[in-house]
């Protein structure tokens, strides 16, 4: 046994003394959840909705890991190899998700750990993850610029919008969907999908980079007519922007928002615990006003005057597309290199 000196017994004697002096709870290690998601006013809802009103009182800590949907993706799949990932919950839209799932990179779903999941809509429910919102990739056009309702797809082609037609390189997939409806394809082929892309370079479409690019070219009337979700056409046009947007005659491809625990999370309780959360009435509904995103369970009430601006009819409904998730996975490159090629080659 080391000799213990006079100095250093009075030395340990208060290191022990101030160690007894800090409260229990700040000496226990908080209950973090770490959350994959994107920032900006996504970010900052689920901050007031979720995190400080639901999870807070119910003793989480949850600290938000903002970055962009593709490295979010990359890096759930890559960690999953590793004994501990980095995320809790991660929040992606549907098409990720199920790439990360197709390889076992998230837990699959126990009910029974998340009290919320009876009252999704059945058409979204996921053996994998829990919905958050969803919209669909619709016709969003100026009112003020072009006054009949566009009914069909075709009109994402018509001649006389030649300059006008806007198209977001972040929605390729989506676009090159359209183009494929549009030339005789099916969403298990894409067939015709290059012939529609290259029709729309002869009537000048721009490729814009962003989302957020669209609804600068919408307000600046540099376009007047593009596929995005409704979910924006009416959040642009809360800011003064004349915008309407239509599930064409032929259908439309569905934008579902998810969130799921990866399969080596270090906190999985809490991980399930957000995802009930978000599945919570009032959660939904703050979504919906501020965002125009539809609730995705049944007791998701909205009022009349907003369901009237941002939902679907029971006939547009059935027109949503169902995506074959298969086949965009394993030909992704190849529609994103013919995407690259025509518009930007």
């Amino acid at each position: 046994m080391p000799n213990l000196t006079r100095r250093s017994f009075l030395a340990t004697a208060a290191a022990m003394s101030a160690v007894s002096l800090f409260p229990r709870n700040l000496m226990a290690q908080t209950n973090d959840v770490v959350v994959g998601t994107w920032g900006g006013t996504f970010g900052d809802l689920l901050k007031v909705n979720v995190d400080e009103a639901v999870m807070q009182p119910a003793g989480y800590n949850i600290i938000q890991e903002i970055s962009g949907p593709v490295p979010r993706r990359t890096k759930l799949i890559s960690e999953r190899m590793q004994r501990r990932g980095s995320m809790d919950a991660a929040l992606l839209a549907d098409f990720d998700m199920y790439a990360a799932a197709k390889v076992g990179a998230v837990e699959k779903l126990d009910a029974a750990n998340v009290p919320n999941y009876g009252n999704i809509l059945p058409f979204l429910k996921k053996a994998h993850s829990v919905p958050l919102i969803y919209s669909a990739h619709t016709i969003v056009y100026r009112k003020d610029l072009i006054t009949t309702p566009p009914q069909s797809i075709a009109e994402l082609w018509n001649p006389k919008y030649k300059g006008k037609i806007g198209l977001s390189d972040f929605l390729y997939t989506s676009n090159m969907a359209y183009a494929a409806i549009h030339n005789g394809g099916t969403l298990s082929d894409f067939d015709g999908s290059e012939k529609g892309v290259a029709a729309w370079k002869e009537l000048d479409a721009k490729l814009l980079p962003s989302t957020e690019a669209v609804g600068q070219a919408l307000a600046s009337g540099d376009i007047w007519i593009t596929i995005i979700s409704a979910a924006r056409g009416y959040s642009w046009s809360k800011s003064g922007i004349d915008l309407g947007w239509v599930v064409p005659e032929e259908g439309a491809f569905p934008a579902v928002y998810e969130a799921a625990v990866p399969k080596n999370a270090r906190n999985p309780e809490g991980g399930m615990a957000y995802m009930n959360a978000l599945l919570d009435p009032a959660v939904q509904k703050a979504f919906a006003e501020k965002m125009g995103y539809l609730p995705t369970v049944k007791n998701g009430h909205i009022s009349p005057e907003l369901e009237e601006k941002i939902g679907f009819s029971e006939a547009e409904q059935n027109r949503l597309w169902q995506p074959d998730f298969d086949f965009i996975l394993e030909n992704q490159a190849k529609l994103l290199d013919t995407w690259n090629r025509v518009l930007k080659g």
